[in-house]
């Protein structure tokens, strides 16, 4: 069973090492493996190279479709594999698109990366299987809120909520583009019990203007309401490129 990656700008696999730009390891060197496909259409969304393909009508702000030829790539577990352990760094975050879809793959992937220490960044919406599920270190879950453009009942499944609720190592982040957002997270948190220290806002945005225009309110609300606030840290320092 192959993994489905993106691709980076030469047209290989989107497999680099950089900084973590967010959430609880922001700052950590890291290497990165970005695989393609979603089952969820953020408008925002700051990697629709990765689903919203040709023949894809779902909106999308920018209102770009790309060719699935030149912006997905195969590979094997193995090969992607020592790609990853080529870069040099003891810790990986495997992100999206939804990783999750791909979890049998990933599974056999990390069999050849033991001593790895391993994130997955995930929607929230795929329950891990165990085969995968004791390979991974740290879950950094992020529910889409309705300003996405993503229908409730697809993108904030009650029981999985619950789980991440319980999972010791998942910590949640939510994109917030406005104040009005924040009162969507604490109803979030109440039902679902969310422990505010495990909670990251962060700014939607894909320039460091916007990043700081929305970090001047969101960190009084961070403030009042207990939660951490998450930087785009990639954002400052590459822009909104790919395999950064």
């Amino acid at each position: 069973m192959n993994l489905t990656l993106a691709t980076d700008d030469t047209g290989g696999p989107e497999i680099f090492a950089s900084l973590q730009g967010e959430g609880p390891s922001a700052g950590m060197p890291v290497a990165f493996v970005r695989l393609s496909r979603c089952n969820l259409a953020c408008t925002w969304c700051d990697t629709a190279y990765t689903w919203h393909f040709e023949g894809d009508n779902r909106p999308h702000r920018d209102c770009v479709t790309f060719d699935r030829k030149a912006n997905q790539v195969t590979l094997s577990p193995g090969e992607t594999a020592a790609r990853i352990a080529a870069l040099g760094q003891n810790r990986l975050v495997i992100t999206g698109g939804e990783p999750l879809l791909q979890a049998g793959a990933l599974a056999e992937m990390l069999a050849h990366l033991p001593d790895h220490t391993v994130e997955i960044e995930t929607n929230g919406t795929v329950a891990p299987p165990a085969r995968l599920d004791i390979r991974v270190d740290q879950y950094n879950v992020s529910p889409k809120l309705s300003h996405s453009g993503n229908p409730a009942d697809l993108a904030l499944l009650p029981e999985r909520l619950d789980a991440w609720a319980a999972e010791p190592r998942a910590f949640l982040k939510f994109v917030v583009a406005a104040p009005a957002d924040v009162d969507e997270v604490l109803a979030l948190q109440r039902r679902y019990r969310f422990r505010p220290e495990r909670v990251f806002l962060m700014a939607e945005g894909t320039d460091s203007a916007t990043q700081r225009e929305r970090q001047a309110w969101l960190s009084d609300l961070c403030l009042k309401h207990g939660f951490r606030m998450s930087d785009r840290l990639h954002i400052h320092l590459y822009g909104d490129t790919r395999g950064t």
